[in-house]
């Protein structure tokens, strides 16, 4: 969404960006004349729960003080505008609070579709929950509010079509990297790997190319199954230390917060004090979004677990991966999968711990061509930006665009 702020306030239009400040948003976007932003009351940590039990009890109440923080600033602290950009998920209350707000003042609704939020709660509940059913029912009626539609995928925009019945335009706007994300000089790949202190004991080995840098940014979320990397790491560590010793030892940077954390920080602790992960080393870290963009073209693979709760969305931790050429293995089990990597030429699928494991020992060879093969496939790719792909969708519909 701080993509779409940026793009709308480049070509003179103004901005009202309202969401929650749990980061800093785009420096960029801080400092630009055009954009006003107005920061949500995060719902109180007590509310946020892993337990499929409690989430019973808390997601009434916190649905009602979101539905009222929405109210009070899309209503009273944001002034009336042409049109409002609402990003989905999250659906329950936005969908509800800002089709009212939308009618009420004669504001064109465009819906900018990420995900189904009743396909992530279906991953709590299970899908046969009665909330799932009502969510669904939720999300496709009032999706019909809309003007206008972006969806991420072509595959998206189908079942908007076809299940959800929208007759509204249905745009696909594929994600695209901001122009943060770059493919690094080699003077600037040293200078950050010598000053990012996570690395400090790793760095002349990863110079050397002894040891080999692995990125992965996650939510820590139930539709990303962490377990899968870690068993892969431990394959491969395996072999590292007895079938393929000519393999490298891998420095994994883990990237992100979010509620089953602690959770695999437990088994990576369990794992190093089995020595499962001998030629392995983890961390975890959250970083700036400039220091995060140099650790991703820094790094020589990105991997990614998400799994699509809908099988129609994409990551978009992957498209920032190839925006700093960095090549990708990611879980392409689900349909859209073919709309962001090509296989064999900027990334690998995989839909298991092994076929992983194999991946990292393929492209980790020393006698192996296929790690540049995809490095430069991954360059090729990062020079698909944004703005491109923003100004003939977005921009025309918006009339900022010709």
């Amino acid at each position: 969404m701080q993509y779409h702020a940026f793009s709308i306030a480049k070509h003179g239009g103004h901005v009202q960006l309202i969401g929650y400040r749990e980061t800093e948003p785009l420096p960029e976007l801080s400092a630009h004349p055009n954009v006003t932003i107005l920061s949500l009351r995060a719902a109180p940590r007590w509310l946020q729960t892993s337990n499929k039990h409690l989430f019973l009890l808390s997601a009434p109440i916190k649905v009602l003080l979101q539905a009222w923080t929405l109210w009070q600033n899309l209503g009273y602290s944001a002034s009336a505008s042409k049109w409002m950009l609402v990003q989905n998920p999250p659906s329950i209350p936005t969908l509800l609070i800002v089709s009212i707000i939308c009618f009420f003042r004669r504001t064109g609704l465009i819906v900018d579709w990420h995900n189904f939020g009743y396909s992530i709660l279906a991953l709590k509940l299970g899908s046969d929950h009665p909330m799932v059913t009502v969510s669904k029912w939720y999300e496709t009626t009032l999706a019909k509010a809309a003007l206008a539609n972006f969806t991420v995928t072509n595959a998206m925009a189908k079942v908007l079509k076809s299940n959800f019945r929208i007759t509204a335009p249905v745009l696909t706007l594929h994600d695209r990297p901001a122009n943060l994300y770059q493919p690094l000089l080699e003077s600037e790949r040293l200078a950050f790997l010598q000053r990012y202190a996570v690395l400090a004991k790793h760095f002349n080995a990863i110079v050397d190319k002894k040891t080999r840098l692995v990125v992965s940014s996650t939510s820590w979320t139930a539709d990303e199954d962490f377990g899968i990397f870690l068993d892969a790491l431990c394959s491969y560590s395996a072999s590292a230390t007895s079938t393929h010793p000519h393999l490298p030892e891998l420095a994994v940077v883990i990237t992100g917060k979010g509620p089953q954390k602690q959770l695999y920080l437990e088994k990576i602790r369990v794992l190093r004090q089995g020595d499962a992960l001998e030629m392995v080393s983890i961390y975890t870290d959250w970083l700036t979004f400039e220091d995060y963009a140099l650790l991703l073209g820094s790094a020589d693979l990105g991997v990614s677990l998400h799994t699509s709760s809908s099988g129609v969305d994409l990551p978009m931790k992957v498209v920032d991966m190839f925006g700093a050429a960095l090549p990708v293995a990611g879980w392409n089990k689900y349909e859209a999968w073919s709309e962001l990597v090509t296989e064999d030429v900027n990334g690998k699928g995989f839909g298991s711990a092994e076929e992983l494991a194999d991946i990292l020992r393929q492209l980790f060879d020393p006698s192996s061509q296929q790690l540049a093969k995809l490095k430069e496939g991954a360059r090729v790719e990062s020079r698909r930006r944004w703005d491109t792909e923003w100004g003939p969708v977005a921009g025309k519909l918006l009339g900022l665009t010709k």
